[in-house]
């Protein structure tokens, strides 16, 4: 009786959670009129979250590259007034309930909304931005989905766009009958940069991510007198600037990606000059590579402990040969993940998907 009610208990705990999570997922009603004329805009439905976050940031900067290249963008909010301020801005943003649809704009949503692309006008157009193929299916039930859901019973889906080459794979390999493009992500080099002088024994983590496993290599690390003289710097709840300095005076990043769809984290280390150690989280096997860091196999902590150990050592060994891969490191970010990079990319994208009565 007790283990019953229990199991109850949870189960309803469960069923509150994620509902709590469809919720927060459902996107805002939007009006639609098919009479409507006049230019198209390029709408990028986004989350009214002011939390740090990478996502975000990206879909800002597509919309002020699009107006830049005299293509009609806006993020689209749900709350009138809302933008996100944890990073400097002056996008143009407007809210949901101050605009209609009509047959020349063109909706850009996220793929944090897939569970309620449904709940969408069926007849505007639609591109989703899936900035993490990984939880593509999230909150999509296996047995009461239509097969491909949640983009093939989505009427007006005309394309996926995504922001790693792993991603493209896998979105490619799931819905073939979909065109999907890659629009790179930006590692602003302006913000991100390595120091002018090397970095001091500093450890930088981002401390939420992959808590547990955090946790154990951490303990592992210190009962081996691995991290003596060292500085743990917990990298979290910072504004886009602060995270660039903190970054910048760590000699070493711990990244614990898991599931992404590029990883900027570890990117952002490396542009910064750190050398990096750990997952990849698979988006990030872009860029990961071990002539200028160490990647370690999923789940493997005790490769990952020898890995920082190694790297620490040759820290204390060699100081200037782990400065160097942190440098070459920094290139290779800045020489694919730059503005001028994903400009070409939307200008390519957008020739083809943006409002047809309007000349390319």
């Amino acid at each position: 009786m007790i283990g019953t009610a229990k199991r109850a208990g949870r189960d309803w705990l469960r069923q509150l959670g994620q509902a709590r999570e469809l919720r927060r997922r459902t996107p805002p009603p939007l009006r639609y009129d098919s009479s409507r004329t006049g230019a198209g805009v390029v709408y990028y439905l986004s989350p009214d979250d002011n939390k740090p976050s990478g996502g975000i940031r990206n879909l800002y900067r597509h919309v002020d590259i699009l107006n830049e290249l005299g293509i009609p963008a806006a993020v689209l909010h749900s709350e009138p007034g809302f933008r996100t301020d944890w990073f400097a801005n002056d996008t143009r943003v407007v809210a949901a309930g101050e605009i209609t649809l009509g047959p020349a704009d063109l909706l850009v949503v996220s793929e944090y909304f897939g569970p309620a692309l449904h709940r969408l006008p069926a007849p505007a157009r639609k591109l989703i931005f899936n900035q993490n193929a990984y939880h593509t299916f999230a909150e999509i039930p296996f047995d009461a989905s239509v097969a491909g859901a949640p983009y093939r019973d989505c009427p007006g889906v005309e394309a996926l766009l995504t922001v790693s080459r792993d991603n493209v794979a896998l979105l490619r390999h799931a819905f073939a009958d979909l065109d999907v493009h890659l629009a790179r992500v930006v590692v602003d080099e302006k913000v991100f940069h390595p120091p002018a002088r090397p970095a001091a024994r500093r450890i930088g983590h981002m401390p939420r991510r992959r808590a547990a496993e955090q946790e154990q290599l951490l303990h592992i690390l210190r009962a081996r007198g691995t991290l003596t003289g060292w500085e743990l710097v917990a990298i979290d709840g910072l504004t886009e600037s602060q995270t660039a300095e903190a970054l910048r005076g760590c000699a070493v990043f711990l990244s614990f990606s898991e599931r992404e769809g590029f990883g900027l984290p570890p990117a952002e280390a490396m542009a910064s000059g750190a050398y990096v150690v750990g997952f990849t989280g698979l988006g990030g096997r872009d860029f990961f590579d071990p002539r200028y860091c160490a990647p370690v196999a999923e789940g493997d902590l005790l490769g990952y402990a020898v890995a920082v150990e190694q790297a620490l050592r040759r820290y204390e060994e060699d100081p200037a040969s782990l400065v160097s891969a942190g440098h070459v490191a920094a290139e290779r970010i800045r020489s694919e993940y730059h503005l001028d990079g994903l400009r070409t990319d939307l200008a390519d994208i957008y020739q083809t998907y943006r409002d047809p009565a309007v000349p390319a």
